[in-house]
């Protein structure tokens, strides 16, 4: 297995949003589905998502809707609404120029600076 990676600050939502961007999910779902994306370098404690999960809903970012498990269990499933779609395409490019910007910087030589 992976080893575990310490997840940043403000990295939550955007993994919450990606993991319901691939389809419907309830809300321990949302947790495998980061595991799995992440290759299990990123396990999340349920203490920390579900807040996430309520903010994100209470923001408009999440639609939630009572459905059942596979384990024949009441669940919330959680899908991104066009708020949600937004946000989510534009802190996944904040992202991706952050990470651009870092790579530099940790690749430069003394005789570039």
């Amino acid at each position: 297995m992976a080893e575990q990676a310490d997840l940043l600050r403000g990295t939550l939502d955007l993994l919450i949003l990606k993991a319901v961007s691939l389809g419907p999910i309830h809300g321990y779902g949302v947790l495998l589905r980061i595991e799995q994306m992440s290759g299990g370098a990123f396990s999340i404690e349920q203490g920390s998502l579900y807040p996430a999960l309520y903010k994100l809903e209470f923001t408009g970012m999440l639609e939630a809707e009572w459905g059942t498990s596979e384990s024949n269990r009441r669940a919330k499933y959680y899908t991104l609404t066009a708020a949600g779609q937004k946000r989510f395409r534009e802190e996944t490019a904040g992202w991706r120029r952050a990470a651009a910007a870092m790579a530099a910087a940790l690749s430069a030589r003394a005789e570039e600076v």
